[in-house]
Formats: C-alpha cells, sequence, structure tokens
C-alpha cells in the first residue's frame, strides 16, 4: 500500500531543497521546481525502480530530463532520493560542481542525459526503450519534459516513432504549467487538444492534476501496469511556484530572482502548511 503521507514529506522536501538551491545562486527555474515536487515525489518515492549507491546498474528504470532547465528540481529530487549528499546542494550552480544550472550527464549521477535543448528528450527515450526491449529488459523510461517542448516538431517524430513500435516500456511525463520564456505555451503556439493529440498519435494518455498527490501514483501505477503495447503519456496539470503564495501569483514566473530576505520567507511558508 502506497504511503501518500511520506510521499508528501518527500514533495516538501523537495521544494525545500530547491529553494536552498535557489538562494545559493539567488535566481534559477524555482516556479518549475515547486510545481514538478510532487511529480518527482511520486516517481522516486512509488514508481521507479534504482539503487541510490549505484546509479548506473543495469536494471534500473532510466529518468530522462528533458527539460534541462528543470536542474534545480532534479538535484532536489536526486538528494532526496540518497543519490547525491545533501550537503552538495551548497555547491549548486558554482564552478567544479556537480550540479550545473542546466543538466548535465557528464557532472551529476542520476543524469541519464544532458538536456536543454528543447525537444531531444523523447527522441533519445525511444531509442533507450527499443535498446531495453532488444536486451530482454523489464526496465521503464520515463521522459519528463515541458509544455514548451510541445512547439519542437522532433517531439512528434519521437511520438509518431514511439508508438509504431510498440514501445510500452516508454512512459512520457509532461508538465502543464503554461508557461515558458516568450510567455503563455498555449499563446506561443496553441497545443490544445492535447489528450486527443496524444491519442490521435497512437498513445495512452491520461491528464491530472500534477499537484494533487493522490492522482499522480494512480497515474503512474496504471501506466506501468497497462497491459498494452503501445507507449504511455501523463499529461500533469501543475501550478508554478506551488506551496509558495507569492511565486504562485507572480505574472512571469518563468526564471525568478528572489530578494535575499524573501528566500527565508518562501522556506516559512513551506513549512507552515507542510503535511
Amino acid at each position: 500500500m502506497t504511503d501518500l503521507s511520506a510521499l508528501s514529506e518527500r514533495a516538501h522536501r523537495i521544494r525545500r531543497y530547491a529553494l536552498r538551491m535557489g538562494e545559493v545562486q539567488g535566481q534559477g527555474y524555482i516556479g518549475q521546481a515547486l510545481g514538478w515536487a510532487d511529480v518527482l515525489a511520486a516517481a522516486y518515492g512509488h514508481a521507479m525502480n534504482y539503487r541510490p549507491e549505484d546509479p548506473r546498474w543495469e536494471g534500473r528504470d532510466r529518468f530522462l530530463l528533458s527539460h534541462g532547465h528543470y536542474a534545480i528540481a532534479f538535484y532536489a529530487a536526486l538528494i532526496e532520493a540518497g543519490i547525491v549528499p545533501e550537503e552538495e546542494l551548497e555547491t549548486y550552480g558554482s564552478d567544479d560542481s556537480r550540479l550545473p544550472m542546466s543538466g548535465m550527464a557528464t557532472y551529476t549521477p542520476g543524469m541519464e542525459m544532458s538536456g536543454g535543448s528543447l525537444g531531444q528528450g523523447l527522441p533519445i527515450a525511444v531509442g533507450m526503450a527499443l535498446g531495453l526491449r532488444h536486451k530482454g529488459s523489464a526496465s521503464f523510461v520515463y521522459n519528463s519534459m515541458s509544455d514548451g517542448e510541445l512547439d519542437e516538431g522532433s517531439t512528434w517524430e519521437a511520438a509518431m516513432s514511439a508508438a509504431h513500435h510498440g514501445l510500452g516500456n516508454l512512459i512520457c511525463l509532461v508538465d502543464i504549467n503554461n508557461q515558458q520564456a516568450d510567455g503563455a505555451s498555449g499563446k506561443v503556439l496553441g497545443f490544445e487538444p492535447l489528450a486527443d493529440k496524444w491519442a490521435a498519435f497512437g498513445w495512452h494518455v491520461q491528464r491530472v492534476d500534477g499537484n494533487d498527490l493522490p492522482a499522480v501514483v494512480a497515474a503512474f501505477d496504471a501506466a506501468k501496469n497497462l497491459k498494452v503495447a503501445k507507449p504511455r503519456v501523463i499529461l500533469f496539470d501543475t501550478l508554478m511556484g506551488k506551496g509558495v503564495p507569492f511565486l504562485e501569483t507572480r505574472d512571469k514566473n518563468h526564471f525568478i530572482r528572489v530578494d535575499p530576505p524573501e528566500w527565508q520567507q518562501a522556506i516559512d511558508h513551506l513549512d507552515q502548511n507542510r503535511p
């Protein structure tokens, strides 16, 4: 039975770690980290197979951070998972750190790809899923991506390829926060009706509130347990800055600069409303 209380604590700590890293640089992709924390908590605390002491274990599930600018959120999840020591968060974004501001596989244990050039994660995930299937592996490949990547043609080419090959070991996780660098994602390039589009490409589709932890866990379980040879996508509607009211309501929170006193205020908000 899933311990939702323990997962809520995981999500709380992931948000807290992200804020502490953001304070090191005074800025960062904090809005995404706070919004995506519940999904990461469910992935690393419930759904995925991995060994913290051996990040390259062959039997692991693979988690691809296609949206490399979410690295601050991912590092927080790796710290919570025991793959990266907590004390390293103080080095975030610094010279010679294993935690650069954008995800790079050559630096960070547990990082499967170097992300940041959006639209690359799903094509890589398709290749990994095919390779694992040829090996007879039972491992899943999870591709974490943003709604801004729906603008990229490579995403849809990969989606078509995954369905063609019947990749039942591929689960795509899409953060629908409706914001990217140039403004609201839906206004930069409209993507609705999104669930219908993925279904038309041959995927099993779920759409849930990405900040409703029981719904997130149920979606992971349904995706893993589906007895059909087709790729699966979970569309998560999330709130940027989730858990910190003065960040939730900012008009522009794709990349946040926070005044020094506000970092502690943000942590205090989280702690006052912890599960």
